[in-house]
């Protein structure tokens, strides 16, 4: 499966783990969760959907509303118990696919779930990737700001301070997730 694909069956899950929902509110949702920059189709969201319920993941029931004989019946997906291991599963895997951009924000929207030592661990695999790829940006604006133009030049110096405050913001919250005590049963199904 894609990284996309991956932060997708994080987001569908993690959304009916909270409730059941058709698939325009699923929809809805994960483009809420996923931010202004990326919309969700349904001709991204349905295959998902599918191969989640094929996987027993997920159930889809049809369900009728007063209005049933001018509407065809909605489906209403809700999770599995299956589907809430494999998602509780999904959460505490820490290595280097949960620091891309493409997850972050998905698994990071599900910390409340995530035990204590994999929230610090994908924090910690964030800001060193991101210490890297400033490190790199550093050098390749060095090299080439003599050839640069301003419009260039204050594109790379935005590009920089974005990655910066994000390297903040992340040292900030291992710091409070390292002084903040794990409860001795964490709830997985709130």
């Amino acid at each position: 499966m894609t990284r996309r694909g991956a932060a997708l069956e994080v987001a569908v899950l993690g959304l009916l783990h909270d409730a059941p929902m058709h698939g325009y509110e699923v929809r809805k949702q994960v483009n809420a969760l996923l931010g202004w920059s990326r919309i969700l189709s349904f001709g991204t969201l349905y295959p998902c959907l599918k191969a989640l319920g094929r996987a027993g993941h997920i159930v889809a029931d049809e369900t009728q509303g007063p209005e049933a004989r001018s509407r065809r019946a909605r489906i209403v997906y809700r999770l599995t118990a299956e589907g809430k291991e494999h998602f509780a599963t999904m959460l505490e895997e820490s290595g280097p696919s949960a620091w891309d951009d493409d997850t972050f924000g998905v698994r990071f929207a599900f910390f409340a779930r995530t035990s204590k030592a994999s929230r610090v661990r994908i924090l910690e695999g964030r800001r060193s990737r991101l210490e890297e790829r400033l490190d790199q940006v550093r050098q390749a604006a060095q090299r080439g700001r003599e050839r640069a133009d301003a419009y260039t030049l204050e594109l790379q110096r935005h590009g920089l301070e974005s990655v910066e405050h994000e390297i903040s913001w992340l040292t900030e919250l291992i710091e409070r997730e390292r002084t903040i005590p794990e409860p001795d049963h964490p709830n997985q199904d709130q």
